[in-house]
């Protein structure tokens, strides 16, 4: 990969990256045509990595299907798919991690301490693999983006970031590869979030500025389910990624959501325009 990718850059091509850990859906797909309207050369990486996953969770039966992804990929003529095995990337007394600290303590790092020191590894590993000048990353995972942002500021890697929309699903449920866990009865349980999400989005159209406020009633609309367990819902400043409790004019806040819906984790936010 490091070959083809200098051999690209002598020629003045300029390469696109979308790192994934495949069972692609149309949120993936969004991120892939972003890229290519970039960049002249689009690699796709699929590589379900397992130091972003504690022992408890679902590495294990996390979904699969890389023939199904490859078939996806050919219809967007996407140049190179880049699926290297878990020991070429974490190879015999492999030791080094890449950590960013402070943004990666609260929300989903309280809840996956060792997550994100996982996912800034692999990406920085990526990088290094794919030599980008454009990585894509979507906006369902809008702590994800933040970190790996702050990541790319602090070791000077000469690579842009675009943050791309959530793509959500005709009912509002944001697409995920985890969704293939839910039942029926939790599938329609599921749209609770994506209702409060719009439930937070009126009450700030129609003056509310107290965030205690917002949450309170987005905490009331998600309990009201029966099978679901909420871990948070928060607001953040999307500038700087720090909790806010009352928002201010001329400034953007994410709401955020993590709320298991059964045995499955879910993650949702959108991004409110203050004006």
């Amino acid at each position: 990969m490091q070959q083809i990718s200098a051999r690209l850059k002598a020629e003045g091509k300029t390469i696109g990256l979308v790192p994934t850990m495949g069972f692609l859906h149309a949120g993936h797909l969004s991120l892939v045509e972003k890229s290519k309207k970039k960049s002249d050369v689009t690699v796709v990486s699929i590589f379900i990595n397992p130091t972003q996953f504690a022992i408890n969770e679902d590495l294990n039966k996390y979904p699969r299907d890389i023939e199904r992804d490859k078939k996806f990929l050919r219809k967007l003529n996407v140049d190179y798919v880049f699926i290297p095995e878990a020991s070429e990337i974490y190879q015999e007394n492999y030791q080094t991690y890449v950590e960013v600290e402070k943004i990666t303590k609260i929300l989903e790092g309280e809840f996956r301490p060792t997550h994100f020191k996982g996912v800034t590894s692999i990406v920085s590993i990526l990088f290094n693999s794919v030599m980008p000048n454009y990585a894509f990353f979507g906006q369902k995972d809008a702590q994800q983006a933040a970190v790996i942002k702050q990541m790319v500021k602090d070791l000077k890697y000469n690579v842009s970031i675009f943050i791309s929309p959530i793509v959500r699903e005709a009912d509002g449920l944001a697409m995920s590869s985890r969704n293939v866990y839910l039942s029926a009865a939790e599938r329609h349980d599921a749209l609770v979030l994506s209702r409060s999400l719009k439930l937070a989005e009126n009450l700030v159209l129609s003056g509310e500025r107290n965030t205690g406020i917002i949450i309170s009633k987005m905490n009331d609309m998600i309990n009201s389910v029966k099978n679901s367990k909420l871990d948070y819902i928060k607001v953040i400043d999307s500038d700087n990624f720090t909790l806010t409790d009352r928002l201010i004019k001329n400034k953007n806040y994410y709401v955020l959501i993590a709320c298991r819906i059964g045995s499955t984790r879910l993650i949702d936010n959108t991004l409110l325009k203050i004006r």
